[in-house]
């Protein structure tokens, strides 16, 4: 059926009569369940929208009020417009609601696929992500975001779905033009249809979700004239199973050693009896601690629920519990080279990250982690420093970071060094104000190095 047939057959199933509610205690699961079956009537959104009204929720009364009025005027981009203020907003099922109810209006919606692929992949729904993605990046693959005429114009190399340096803080809109081009859907002649840009950054940090480069971004990379950050060969060496090999010789040191395996080896024993036990479960391509467990035995291991990943890290594990018996993750960020304290999450668990770590009681963590912050030197010791130091330039990346603890021996354990470390400055201020003083640090390296780039290609 043709765009205009069936935009018509939309129409038409928009007059449909009404289904009984089903039979149910709660009213507002009623008018819930008669929009779900009939969802493109408006009167179902406005009886829900007096529901919610009626219950004290005027968020969502708004929502549901502002979609009755947008399927009225088959307007699908309002529809988009609502999932995208409940997404920003953290209200994730809601947004996937509006943004399906988007689709049924116009398939062919691009930021509603983005957005649905976005969620549905951090809710480990990756078939569904895939789908989305597919619908979205094959149709469009180049995207601008203006800033004022005088801004630097960035293009930057991307990869669908995480796995991305984080560009929305290194790159405001405000200063800089951004072109994102997703160079995993790059189509022949992309290249010729890029805007002019003053830099190359390369924000596809993470190789196990690029793969190859596709030839069209090759023949890009060739035939460039802007200065270029990050290059796509020095990021994919910092794959998880090749970093023990790339930071091999550095002194004061430990990286365990890890292995990337497809599914049918997780059942064969001698793979993990290599590495040992106990070992971290990692899906590859897996951020946010995504399906990370810890496996005492190899029948546990066996019996492993691998989940929708094909590939799985395998890495040994460390007890790296301080004498206080907590454990301690650093992060630092190196830009141009040159290491940055970015925070100091402290857990009771093995698997720290720092918005489970709870890092507001007590709060002699949030002072260890601004002492770590003023002076990372001598919040580490002078030998652990000179290892991160040394690491940086072994990485050779312009930016990227370092997820680290310090042992008994007061070496550096690394957990993972890439590009894809987030580093943003979004915690309040009046309760981490030591960060709005340190953090813009990072900022400012990396708006010096762009600009010394951007000034000595124009020499």
């Amino acid at each position: 059926m043709g765009r205009r047939g069936r935009q018509a057959g939309l129409r038409a199933a928009g007059s449909r009569p009404c289904y009984p509610p089903a039979m149910t205690a709660d009213p507002l699961a009623a008018l819930e369940d008669a929009a779900a079956r009939d969802p493109e009537n408006p009167a179902r959104y406005r009886a829900l929208a007096d529901a919610y009204r009626a219950k004290g929720e005027p968020a969502e009364a708004m929502a549901a009020e502002l979609a009755a009025t947008a399927l009225e005027a088959r307007a699908p981009l309002a529809l988009y417009n609502i999932g995208t203020a409940c997404f920003q907003a953290g209200r994730r099922d809601q947004a996937k609601r509006w943004y399906g109810l988007a689709l049924r209006l116009d398939p062919e919606l691009v930021g509603a696929h983005r957005n649905l692929a976005a969620i549905l992949e951090a809710e480990g729904r990756l078939d569904e992500a895939q789908r989305h993605r597919d619908a979205a990046y094959r149709r469009q693959s180049i995207f601008v975001e203006p800033a004022p005429a005088a801004a630097q114009r960035i293009l930057i190399l991307a990869a669908a779905g995480t796995g991305n340096v984080p560009i929305e803080d290194l790159f405001p809109k405000a200063t800089a033009t951004r072109i994102t081009w997703f160079v995993d859907y790059a189509k022949e002649g992309d290249a010729d249809r890029l805007p002019p840009h003053d830099l190359v950054f390369n924000a596809a940090g993470d190789p196990d979700r690029t793969g190859p480069l596709l030839p069209e971004v090759e023949r890009f990379l060739a035939r460039r004239t802007a200065p270029l950050l990050n290059p796509p060969a020095a990021v994919a060496r910092t794959q998880r199973h090749l970093l023990p090999q790339l930071l091999a010789g550095i002194a004061d040191i430990d990286v365990p050693k890890v292995v990337r395996v497809g599914r049918a080896a997780l059942a064969d024993s001698g793979v993990a009896a290599d590495v040992g036990f106990p070992l971290i479960l990692r899906p590859a391509g897996a951020h946010g601690g995504q399906g990370v467990r810890l496996i005492e035995t190899a029948e546990a291991l066996a019996a492993a629920d691998p989940g929708e990943a094909d590939s799985f890290y395998l890495t040994a594990y460390r007890d790296y519990r301080s004498p206080d018996q907590y454990f301690r993750k650093y992060r630092m960020i190196f830009v141009d080279r040159e290491p940055y304290a970015f925070h100091l999450a402290i857990s009771q668990h093995w698997l720290v990250h720092y918005f489970s770590a709870d890092m507001l009681q007590p709060s002699w963590k949030r002072a260890e982690e601004e002492r770590f912050l003023a002076d990372p030197a001598h919040a580490l010791g002078a030998k652990a420093m000179a290892a991160i130091a040394a690491i940086g330039r072994r990485l050779d990346l312009d930016f990227c970071g370092i997820d680290f603890s310090l042992d008994a021996e007061g070496r550096v354990l690394v957990f993972e060094a890439n590009a894809t470390m987030v580093v943003h400055l979004r915690d309040a201020p009046e309760l981490f104000p030591y960060k709005h003083v340190h953090v813009p640090k990072i900022f400012a390296a990396v708006a010096a190095m762009v600009d010394q780039r951007i000034a000595a290609h124009a020499r």
